[in-house]
């Protein structure tokens, strides 16, 4: 079997940079954030998300602030029974650039089974990985 540098270099640049691996959305908080907004697309009261991602209020709203900034979820504050009450939602274009997200993160985890399965060596690159 090659080594690294026996594969040729030429159609394989950047075939692991994972490019659509979302920087906003991969930090874990925000992922859990835009995961369990998916999973209830009405939206959720703040205070259940932060239940349900395990974050502080200063937390969830930092990691929220960055969220609605780049329009992945919308935040809305209103009162119920003279309460404030602040809902979050995912929006459409959150909604798709997360299912993109996770069609590069599902590629990431192909590659790691293809890598794992095939490598019997340390220091081999399988062969599956570089096609010919």
């Amino acid at each position: 079997m090659p080594t690294r540098e026996e594969f040729p270099k030429d159609d394989q640049s950047g075939r692991f940079a994972y490019e659509g691996l979302d920087r906003v959305i991969h930090e874990k908080a925000r992922l859990s954030i835009l995961t369990s907004l998916i999973a209830h697309p009405k939206g959720l009261v703040f205070g259940d998300l932060k239940q349900l991602c395990g974050l502080s209020d200063g937390n969830l709203s930092r990691h929220l602030q960055v969220l609605a900034e780049a329009k992945l979820v919308e935040i809305n504050k209103a009162f119920e029974k003279n309460r404030p009450q602040t809902t979050c939602r995912i929006t459409a274009q959150g909604r798709k650039q997360y299912l993109e997200y996770l069609q590069v993160l599902e590629q990431v985890v192909r590659d790691a089974a293809a890598a794992g399965t095939e490598i019997d060596k340390p220091g081999i690159i399988p062969r599956r990985l570089f096609p010919a």
